[in-house]
């Protein structure tokens, strides 16, 4: 791929209630544990919502949130000014935009499509050519925040494409999201989510490591974690998504591992920055461990937990020894 996004990325936070009487109706494809939270928060917000979604669970469960169904792709988005879509990997998303019943053919001249998944950055650059040859318009606007973050619209987004395409879509990303980022041209957005992703794996990794040290040593682990807070080793991994169960209530390490970032997406999004590592052979020997390591997790079966089940993994194996 290309080298690294030279344009910088900008910054634009929520300001809530707004959307463009222009664009009011909006066709949301997927509405699994992400997606049917943020069509339901562009409901809230005012926006005629039609979604689709292979699974009858899913839209049965959009539906009682106003989200009216659609059986297929180019019934939801017939007619209608938005298309979002957040799907699961980089072969149903060129599936769904550039496929017979894709999204790029069914279509309405002039619409915004805004694809909110995780992908290879070369997928959006597949999509955007196709897009502008039939009259649409798209940019790639990837999230970060998680499953709470869908649910309390305070999702950061970070889209990659043409600046108007990317004013436009500020309505939308408002009703589901607290920051939104413009971060240069197409595929930049997932040049940043798959950076963002990498090195909240190695740092979650590296907390779940010292800490499961710390505390094999006799340290008291709440002691422990007050310490960290209180000093340079400071962290989103320490303060927010502690890995050790019981000290942060909202982590999911305090749930059983469970409603969290599934550990399955940190290995797939790891590979996917791997290989664009590899594209512009930038080095990536911790990204490479953490990749390894929550594989390892992914291979003893707890591949629906959150990544943060990589303390136990290291925690078990302390206990072998």
């Amino acid at each position: 791929m290309a080298t690294g996004v030279s344009t910088r990325c900008l910054l634009t936070l929520s300001k809530r209630g707004f959307s463009s009487k222009a664009d009011k109706n909006v066709a949301f494809l997927g509405l699994g544990n992400m997606g049917g939270y943020m069509a339901a928060n562009l409901v809230k917000k005012g926006f005629n919502v039609r979604g689709y979604d292979p699974s009858k669970d899913a839209l049965t469960a959009a539906a009682k949130n106003g989200i009216s169904g659609a059986n297929s792709i180019a019934a939801a988005v017939d007619g209608v000014d938005v298309v979002v879509s957040i799907l699961p990997s980089n072969k149903v998303v060129l599936d769904a935009y550039l496929g017979k019943d894709g999204v790029v053919k069914h279509a309405t001249k002039g619409a915004l499509l805004i694809d909110s998944s995780t992908v290879d950055p070369n997928v959006p650059k597949q999509i955007f050519p196709v897009a502008t040859e039939n009259g649409v318009n798209f940019i790639d606007a990837p999230v970060s925040g998680g499953v709470m973050g869908a649910q309390n619209a305070t999702l950061a987004f970070m889209a990659g494409g043409r600046k108007d395409d990317f004013t436009r879509s500020l309505p939308m990303l408002q009703a589901m999201g607290a920051k939104h980022f413009h971060c240069g041209d197409v595929g930049s957005g997932q040049v940043a989510k798959l950076t963002n992703n990498m090195l909240m794996g190695i740092t979650g990794m590296a907390t779940a490591e010292c800490m499961n040290m710390g505390i094999k040593m006799g340290l008291d682990p709440q002691v422990l974690l007050d310490v960290l807070n209180n000093s340079s080793a400071r962290s989103w991994s320490t303060e927010v998504y502690c890995p050790v169960p019981g000290l942060v209530p909202t982590a999911p390490s305090s749930r059983n591992y469970d409603g969290g970032f599934k550990n399955e997406l940190m290995v797939k999004d790891l590979e996917l920055a791997s290989g664009m590592a590899l594209g512009i052979r930038s080095p990536i020997p911790l990204g490479a461990v953490a990749t390894q390591l929550y594989r390892i997790v992914q291979s003893r079966g707890y591949g629906q937990k959150d990544f943060s089940f990589v303390f136990q993994l290291l925690k078990e194996e302390a206990e072998k020894k």
